[in-house]
């Protein structure tokens, strides 16, 4: 019996081939196409491409790692929430995206990239996801867990990592998830 390769998940792959084929513009442009179309940061709202780089920040990638180390997260945690949320995740992707970089950009100065608050809206849509009404005991503490974490190192570490993007991602993902929970 022969064992076929199937897409079981075409968003969360589609999200994947996006930003992989971002990635590699970036590498060839040497960063050029990655700041100008994928990157998010404070400028004049007249200019179109900061309305639409409010969207497309999240398949921008600083690298080969930060591509790969956001995907492992998409990729796991992705074909578990298409199955239950189906097209719903693409509003769950940009929500998060226009969210996050609405803030970002209002609040702080700099660029941001990368798919990491969509990962932390995955990780808390899928404590959302189960079959009993009202807010899981699971998304609760992931929340308190993960939300303590990211405000500790947010508070101790000096990177270039956005804590916000993440407690911001993740609260996109536990709203819409209430939200999508009993439709």
């Amino acid at each position: 019996m022969k064992k076929k390769v199937y897409i079981n998940a075409p968003i969360t792959l589609g999200f994947a081939l996006i930003g992989l084929v971002v990635l590699i513009l970036g590498l060839v442009s040497n960063g050029s196409s990655t700041m100008k179309f994928f990157c998010t940061y404070p400028s004049s709202w007249k200019n179109p491409l900061t309305w639409l780089r409010l969207i497309t920040h999240v398949f921008g990638h600083s690298g080969i790692s930060h591509y790969a180390g956001n995907m492992v997260y998409i990729l796991l945690l992705g074909p578990i929430l298409e199955e239950k949320y189906h097209e719903n995740l693409i509003w769950v992707i940009l929500i998060t995206a226009v969210v996050t970089g609405l803030i970002h950009n209002v609040l702080f100065q700099g660029a941001l990239l990368g798919s990491s608050g969509v990962c932390f809206a995955f990780i808390l849509l899928a404590s959302v996801t189960g079959r009993q009404k009202g807010i899981p005991l699971t998304l609760i503490l992931v929340a308190v867990f993960w939300i303590g974490n990211e405000i500790y190192t947010g508070l101790t570490a000096h990177d270039q990592i956005s804590q916000i993007t993440h407690i911001i991602g993740g609260v996109c993902g536990g709203m819409t998830g209430l939200f999508f929970k009993d439709n």
